[in-house]
């Protein structure tokens, strides 16, 4: 595929150990998409290596570093998953020549691929256009499977916004979702911000019918409520697709994004939703996107989505 590249094991670096007992001792790299097609389950890591969403959403540029700035941190991570899940690194997908497009495309491809030899996709950002190529690909796989697939973000934004020139873009991979399969879009997002959202966006969601909490609303204080809105959608669907923006953390955690708030959440409600999710044991996807290491601080919001992936992995495989 032209639009990929090999993945290094120099991204793959921590403490040594007599034992496998960090991520970087574990994590196989494998080049060309050698894909293992094994029946057992796995995980795949796959980087997206893109900005020009962002660029067309008019975010921070600097986004191309993403994926290995988290694998950097993943790496140092103590592992806990079984010891018979195999983690598989497979390289990054990037764009050329602002061809966003047929970057989604092999992005849809690969992730299809990923889940029919039973790998758990793992997908490392970049901007959050990437969604729209990743949902693409579990609808259909869910669609395939007879399963009615419920899409969660933790964002400050909807990305329900229009397209620009008749092209996607960072802010829009759930209007495009929503439009190109309008009765098979059911999405909740977490941690919207009103400040960022104008009301025509809140317009849009209802129009799709989004399920959301507003950033107000998404407290600890309020944690009952939350809990209840989360099973309400988990038990009307029967698979999930996560997605979590870092920039829906608030910059004092995060400030490695491309659209910074102070007003953003924080780990630990983060980290509950997790729970809940992984409890249910419909998870079949992930992706953590718009990491920005160009306006990260020592690596502190690296640190973290490398912790939101082993976080939720542990949890979903333990």
């Amino acid at each position: 595929m032209k639009l990929h590249h090999n993945p290094s094991q120099e991204n793959w670096t921590g403490r040594n150990a007599m034992q496998p007992e960090y991520w970087h001792q574990v994590v196989r790299v494998s080049p060309n998409l050698a894909f293992d097609s094994s029946s057992n389950q796995k995980v795949g890591i796959l980087g997206y290596t893109g900005e020009e969403g962002v660029k067309r959403n008019q975010g921070r540029l600097g986004t191309l570093a993403g994926p290995a700035s988290i694998r950097k941190c993943l790496g140092a991570l103590a592992h806990h998953l079984p010891a018979g899940l195999p983690l598989f690194d497979y390289g990054d997908v990037f764009t050329q020549e602002g061809d966003l497009e047929s970057t989604h495309q092999a992005i849809t491809e690969l992730t299809y691929q990923l889940l029919k030899s039973n790998h758990f996709p793992v997908w490392l950002g970049g901007g959050h256009d990437l969604a729209f190529a990743h949902g693409s690909a579990v609808l259909k796989y869910s669609q395939e499977q007879g399963k009615k697939l419920g899409i969660i973000n933790l964002d400050a934004h909807f990305d329900l916004r229009p397209l620009v020139a008749d092209k996607g873009h960072s802010g829009s991979p759930f209007y495009q979702l929503a439009s190109n399969h309008p009765n098979e879009f059911h999405y909740l997002a977490l941690g919207i911000q009103r400040a960022a959202n104008p009301k025509s966006l809140f317009e849009t969601a209802d129009q799709v019918k989004a399920k959301y909490l507003v950033m107000e609303d998404f407290r600890l204080q309020h944690w009952e409520f939350i809990e209840e809105q989360i099973h309400w959608f988990l038990d009307r669907v029967d698979a999930i697709y996560l997605t979590v923006d870092m920039d829906g953390f608030s910059s004092a955690f995060a400030p490695g994004v491309s659209a910074p708030s102070p007003m953003g959440f924080d780990p630990e409600i983060a980290f509950n939703v997790f729970d809940l999710i992984a409890k249910s044991k419909k998870l079949i996807s992930l992706d953590v996107v718009e990491l920005n290491p160009v306006y990260d601080q020592d690596l502190a919001t690296a640190r973290l989505a490398a912790r939101c992936v082993e976080y939720i992995l542990r949890k979903n495989f333990g």
